[in-house]
């Protein structure tokens, strides 16, 4: 059977070798019981079918076809659920699209009803998330969660309460959690090595490739997207809550829109813009949506039926959300995290160090060593498929390393297993949590499965630091009124 390509990736973040079809390494991939024989496939629906629900889609129809069937679509936009439907039916076999059936936003309950729906996967824009899961779970069925949880307290408080009240189960999917480098970083923390944490530095660099992709579709809106502090940096702050077992209390924070958008753009001399980026010509900063098969039929194929421009110039008017942040952030153990995003960066990757009271621990990732510019000027969206157009980058090759060192001792290297799929290899890893974490043989020691608490304290930090930029002032997530999840 063959099979689509993988559609598990934003094609504009960076593709390492971990993204190929590849086995993880013993050491982190969990082990599973063989499904019970006659035991029914668990429904799943899709709520959203942008680019982010490839990889549920992708998971449904391949390794996890065992204990899950795809049985609907609840998407406005005709053209998207169509491309998925395509994908479906070939990774079926079919002579065609799968034909499953769909429904309009506003039909989700009669959908979960007519579709003996189990579980619904929703991966619509942030601020509709805390309006989706409460009437998912209110029509009886669990969900699947992308990050961030909300963007609003509201949000967050509507999301709690609709868990007490209906008990039903939602899952959040913070794929980081699994890279094993994040993982072994949790680990030498849990072992001790570098005894009780004290400190926190947490660098996250965006490329101008990546970076850049937050500022040309919805998400520049901050009233859409709760800003890179909550879509983003919420990953972010899940993982360094997951490091440290702790829950985060207090932040301020400083930064502002200071490279994209017409402004800034005016302020350097750059002259006049395409509004988009489709059929510019020699411009680095443009995104074809014609260069990716996915972004061709997700997008451009779409437009039509709702006017979505994916592809918008980042130097025009009308962005909202910041390109630089800085934070502090206190947690309840009374330890401190400085934490900076910037999304204008000339390669990609993160640095983070946990210091201690016995030495230091050090994380450092780059994730894409240069962006790469093609003969006509393009950017290369994926340097894997096309290393003729990619320089030797032997000054900052790609690459992870963790380095331990003790009070009075010299630093050593920890090893760090290899993943598999997206997302430092995380994804893979995450999937087989999501859908068949019931036939675990073991407990996971680091507790990567993540819940809804996880999910509202990460996204509590960035609602706190975005009330914090318009103060001035350090915020207290307490003040926000979060409920006793939190």
């Amino acid at each position: 059977m063959t099979h689509p390509a993988p559609l598990d990736q934003n094609p504009t973040a960076p593709r390492r070798a971990a993204s190929a079809s590849v086995r993880a390494d013993a050491a982190v991939t969990p082990r599973f019981a063989p499904v019970p024989a006659g035991r029914p496939r668990r429904r799943y629906a899709v709520l959203g079918t942008g680019h982010r629900a490839g990889m549920y889609v992708g998971a449904i129809t391949g390794p996890h076809r065992d204990v899950a069937e795809l049985v609907a679509w609840c998407d406005p936009n005709p053209a998207r659920a169509g491309f998925y439907d395509a994908e479906v039916g070939a990774a079926l076999g079919l002579d065609g699209p799968a034909g499953l059936p769909r429904y309009a936003p506003e039909d989700l309950e009669r959908m979960i009803a007519e579709q003996a729906v189990d579980v619904v996967v929703v991966t619509t824009p942030d601020h509709r998330h805390a309006e989706h899961v409460a009437r998912v779970q209110a029509a009886g069925a669990d969900v699947v969660l992308e990050k961030p949880a909300a963007t609003t307290a509201d949000g967050c408080r509507a999301i709690a309460e609709s868990v007490a009240a209906t008990g039903r189960d939602l899952v959040m999917t913070f794929n980081y959690r699994y890279a094993p480098r994040n993982s072994a970083l949790r680990e030498v923390i849990a072992s001790g090595a570098i005894g009780r944490p004290t400190s926190v530095h947490f660098e996250w660099l965006l490329d101008t490739v990546h970076g850049a992709d937050y500022f040309r579709r919805w998400h520049r809106d901050r009233t859409c997207s709760g800003s890179l502090l909550v879509h983003k940096s919420s990953h972010h702050f899940d993982l360094v809550g997951w490091w440290l077992d702790d829950v985060p209390e207090r932040v301020f924070a400083s930064g502002g829109l200071r490279f994209y958008g017409d402004v800034n753009a005016a302020a350097r001399g750059m002259g006049p813009r395409p509004a988009r980026g489709t059929g510019a010509v020699g411009d680095p900063w443009a995104l074809d949506l014609r260069s990716d098969r996915r972004l061709t039929g997700l997008y451009l194929e779409a437009e039509q039926h709702d006017g979505y421009l994916r592809d918008r110039d980042v130097f025009t008017e009308g962005i909202s959300i910041e390109d630089n942040l800085s934070l502090v952030v206190d947690y309840r153990s009374g330890v401190s995290m400085t934490y900076a995003l910037n999304a204008h960066c000339p390669w990609e990757g993160y640095g983070v160090a946990v210091n201690g009271t016995e030495g230091r621990v050090e994380l450092t990732v780059v994730e894409r060593g240069a962006v790469s510019v093609d003969a006509e000027g393009r950017v290369v969206l994926d340097p894997s498929a096309n290393p003729d157009a990619v320089p030797v980058a032997a000054s900052r090759p790609e690459g992870e390393h963790l380095v331990v060192q003790r009070h009075w001792e010299g630093a050593r290297e920890v090893p760090i297993p290899r993943g598999e799929g997206g997302h430092g290899g995380g994804d893979a890893l995450l999937l087989m949590d999501v859908f068949r974490r019931d036939l675990r043989l073991d407990e996971d020691p680091l507790g990567r499965a993540a819940g809804y608490r996880d999910g509202l304290r990460a996204a509590a930090v960035g609602i706190a630091a975005g009330q914090s930029l318009r103060t001035g002032r350090a915020v207290s997530i307490g003040a926000l009124d979060l409920g006793s999840a939190l």
